[in-house]
């Protein structure tokens, strides 16, 4: 690898002036320039590693970049994907960034080390496959980077551009499917790291993927996909899990195909080729932004990943997973909280009809609040959580759970949904509201923990408590919060087998 070192006036960011880089990479030379966050470190922002799924390319699997002449300014991040705001109000909303249908960018941190090679981390940023960037600042990799890893963030293709299926376009390809281009973005991300990361002192065989929320599913689904087999080593899903029924392509109510046939005819065109002709805002305006998500399409996804995991084809990677104990406050779930004992006892019945006596069981009406957040936790999102840990024990392939308590911002909030990237990306301390000395201290360790998983497959090093790997029988797991890290047993011990039987029925 050849590099070179050079000085560059003007830019903020770097006490007396700032340092950039040129990287040679087999897609082509690069100028990246010293992290704002840590001077040991470079960041390479706006890599393209796919063409612009752009024109005729609009609903097409994702290609490799072909690469480019001359040295590619890399110190400014791409658009991102077209997508919908938050909604006002909504706990996650941000001040909006540039969107664009030309957005399969992906960007590097690390420290270019010449003598060794380093594991590499590969983001998958959240926002229910609609929203989201690999540019958001929480996921900024200078502290990750600075602990020994090489990480790379990237953008896919979100709700009807990253998603829809559509009959015309299963006739287009060899394997007559349709959907999941924004998994199929993933995909090529990850080959283009496997193909060009060693120019950033990155190791392509040592390569972990993780993710949170909708990034976590991303996990799942390229832990279950065949054509992802070889690119990853690792995994880590945190607070997601899609092991309840996927929409399919073409049978069960409401086909993948037939939502998309449903969103032509809402555009009134007469076809795919008339609605690639179409205006990125029109299509935008038409996308209700929960239609369009990933499916089983029986090429990316070929079966439901229950299935998947239960018969053991899928990727047998070490897995790191876990959720938080408040996910729903920021999520709606405190206004759908009942206003009496009575509303409670009815909802419970509503959503789990035989089984509601059990569910109240566990999770009673003496605190309404309190037990209606922890239900909600636990059936999205722990039982995801168990059920992928288990299967990869069943498989012997080793898992490791974690339960994150930690209430950065004061028990109205929780552990809330999210919560914990700030802490795994040690970013903490860049971040207002934050900056507690117990909350520094936990994201050092954290942060460690989900570094040496990268560079070890296990969490563990020598100085800190152990990590168990999980057991269907004692569910062992690692709590994170207000005392650091702590080891224990039995999480969701009754509910996650009364949640299994619920869904079995559904399945």
């Amino acid at each position: 690898m050849k590099l070179f070192l050079f000085f560059l006036l003007n830019i903020v960011g770097f006490s007396g002036g700032a340092f950039a880089l040129e990287a040679t990479t087999p897609s082509g030379k690069l100028m990246g320039m010293v992290s704002e966050r840590s001077a040991s470190v470079f960041e390479f922002k706006g890599i393209p590693y796919a063409i612009a799924p752009i024109g005729a390319r609009r609903w097409t699997y994702a290609e490799a970049h072909p690469g480019w002449q001359g040295l590619r300014d890399a110190t400014r991040f791409s658009p991102a994907c077209v997508q919908h705001p938050y909604p006002e109000g909504s706990f996650f909303s941000r001040s909006s960034e540039p969107n664009s249908e030309d957005c399969l960018y992906l960007n590097v941190w690390s420290s270019m080390p010449e003598d060794r090679k380093l594991p590499v981390m590969v983001w998958i940023h959240g926002g229910s496959l609609t929203r989201g960037s690999g540019s958001n600042t929480v996921y900024d990799g200078g502290e990750l980077a600075k602990k020994g890893v090489v990480l790379v963030t990237i953008n896919y293709r979100l709700g009807a551009f990253g998603y829809m299926a559509h009959p015309e376009l299963s006739a287009e390809t060899v394997s007559k499917s349709s959907g999941n281009y924004g998994t199929s973005d993933q995909i090529q991300a990850l080959r283009w790291v496997h193909e060009n990361i060693a120019a950033f002192g990155g190791d392509a065989n040592n390569v972990t993927i993780f993710g949170e929320s909708a990034g976590s599913w991303s996990v799942n689904h390229l832990v279950s996909s065949p054509a992802a087999a070889g690119l990853f080593h690792r995994a880590i899903g945190q607070s997601g899990g899609q092991f309840r029924r996927l929409p399919e392509l073409r049978s069960g109510h409401q086909s993948a195909e037939s939502r998309g046939v449903a969103l032509q005819v809402k555009l009134k065109v007469g076809s795919i080729a008339a609605m690639r002709q179409l205006d990125t805002d029109s299509i935008l305006r038409a996308d209700d932004g929960s239609s369009y998500r990933a499916i089983v399409d029986g090429r990316i996804i070929p079966d439901q990943l229950y299935e998947i995991f239960e018969q053991g084809d899928f990727n047998q990677v070490p897995v790191m997973l876990g959720y938080n104990a408040e996910e729903g406050t920021t999520l709606g779930a405190l206004q759908r909280v009942p206003r009496s004992k009575e509303e409670y006892r009815k909802f419970i019945v509503q959503q789990f009809g035989d089984n509601a006596q059990d569910v109240m069981a566990l999770y009673p009406a003496e605190n309404i609040r309190r037990s209606m957040l922890s239900l909600y936790s636990d059936a999205a999102f722990g039982w995801n959580a168990h059920f992928w840990a288990s299967r990869s024990d069943q498989h012997s392939v080793n898992a490791y759970l974690y339960y994150f308590t930690r209430q950065p911002l004061g028990p109205e909030l929780g552990a809330f949904h999210g919560a914990e990237i700030l802490y795994a990306f040690n970013n903490v301390k860049h971040t207002p509201n934050f900056g507690s000395a117990v909350d520094l201290e936990l994201a050092e360790l954290m942060s460690d923990q989900w570094v040496n998983f990268a560079t070890y497959g296990t969490p563990n090093n020598a100085k800190k408590e152990r990590w168990p790997t999980y057991s269907a029988d004692t569910k062992p797991y690692m709590q994170l919060g207000k005392q650091g890290a702590q080891p224990r047993k039995g999480l969701m011990a009754k509910s996650y087998e009364l949640f299994e039987a619920v869904y079995q029925k559904e399945r």
